[in-house]
């Protein structure tokens, strides 16, 4: 199989056609069928119930170049409103790029509006390795790493992302659709918003996404979704009770705040020791664990010094720390990544001294800027990174 299969215009809607729509601004944006509030409102509105809206996805899902009237048994109003406002995907699959370690592939979405999204898909492989000490369980799986926006509004100085600035959020459906197109590459079991954007600064279509995927027919288990911030303190403080189960993954990246700040610029709006008390709130009520992602930035945040700092600010939580290497990215080569002596260490003083749960990140898709933090619409360049190890994923991790 070639490195990059091009999958232009799989959407049965054409260009022409998406500029048509755009193009005006008296002319109403044909929805996504995935923007789920929506489409129930507008059913309600037509006197169609809503629960024939499943069935739609499901048939989507199965079929998604479809036209409306291929779908068998919907009352004939509900054709007249599809045809009207409802796409079966408002987005395209632009192109497919597979990396050299066989088990990710990252795909590149081209949106209604015009814009680019990328959305890396990485399996593993259970019956490789062993996980405390014994056979890992449930065989083959894999991880969907999804967009919630395009481009990024906090600027973190290490993460590609941010260089494009932020464009725009997506919509539920817009987010849903990642999952519709990965699911015709692999069984997505597990779903991870880590990639473009920062989901709770779009929290309301996050939610509704949330929520469609673990209802009919997606089924997917909130325990098997997690969401990732830099720390935005009044939505974690709504989260647990608008989508209970979830796990949530916290961007802190340094133990103090004049650290954040100088790697993190949005963190002067939301300090340490708030964020802090607004995560053990989070975890008294939710009595679930969180996930910290924490990158190695060689002689910014990597010595004994800051690991110490870090286990004092965490060890009365139930937390897992993910060390993370730091990803090139581009041109940017304000930041290098620390030694794998120098990772370790600071991993044995988090497990030793302060007996939190610690790993470290085994990066996949390096070689198509798809790991944590290299997401950003470019072309992929030709570096090979072969990684053949086992690799802990989300499913691990929330593991007791």
């Amino acid at each position: 199989m070639s490195e990059t299969t091009s999958l232009v215009h799989v959407s049965k809607y054409t260009e022409k056609e998406g500029k048509e729509i755009r193009g005006s601004s008296s002319t109403m944006t044909v929805r996504s069928i995935f923007d789920g509030e929506i489409i129930r409102t507008e059913f309600d509105k037509a006197g169609i119930n809503s629960h024939f809206v499943h069935s739609i996805w499901k048939y989507v899902i199965e079929n998604p170049n479809c036209e409306w009237e291929q779908i068998p048994s919907l009352p004939s109003a509900a054709y007249s409103l599809l045809r009207s406002k409802f796409k079966p995907l408002t987005s395209t699959l632009h192109s497919v790029t597979n990396s050299t370690d066989h088990v990710t592939t990252k795909l590149l979405i081209n949106l209604q509006n015009g814009g680019f999204v990328e959305t890396v898909i990485m399996r593993y492989d259970s019956r490789l390795g062993k996980y405390a000490g014994k056979p890992r369980p449930g065989g083959l799986r894999s991880t969907l790493c999804i967009s919630s926006q395009v481009g990024c509004k906090m600027g973190c100085k290490f993460c590609a992302t941010g260089t494009m600035g932020f464009k725009s959020n997506l919509s539920s459906g817009e987010i849903v659709e990642q999952l519709v197109h990965a699911s015709r590459f692999s069984n997505i079991r597990n779903v991870v918003f880590m990639g473009m954007g920062e989901p709770l600064n779009n929290y309301a279509a996050v939610v509704e996404a949330v929520r469609i995927m673990t209802g009919l027919p997606f089924q997917l288990s909130s325990k098997r979704i997690t969401v990732s911030t830099v720390g935005i303190i009044h939505a974690i403080k709504k989260l647990h009770n608008d989508l209970p189960g979830l796990n949530l993954a916290v961007s802190l990246h340094a133990p103090v705040q004049e650290v954040r700040c100088q790697i993190m610029p949005a963190a002067r709006a939301f300090p340490l020791e708030k964020l802090m008390d607004a995560l053990h709130e989070y975890q008294k009520n939710s009595q679930q664990k969180i996930f910290i992602e924490y990158i190695m930035l060689n002689g910014v945040n990597d010595e004994e010094l800051h690991a110490h700092q870090l286990g004092k600010l965490l060890e009365t939580f139930q937390v897992v720390i993910n060390l993370i290497p730091f990803n090139p990215i581009g041109t940017l080569s304000e930041f290098r990544s620390s030694g794998e002596e120098k990772v370790s260490g600071f991993q044995k003083i988090l497990r030793g001294t302060y007996n939190i749960r610690t790993t470290i990140r085994k990066e996949m898709g390096q070689d198509i800027s798809g790991a944590c933090g290299q997401l950003v619409v470019n072309l992929p360049d030709k570096r090979s990174v072969k990684n053949t190890s086992p690799v802990t994923d989300i499913e691990d991790l929330c593991r007791q």
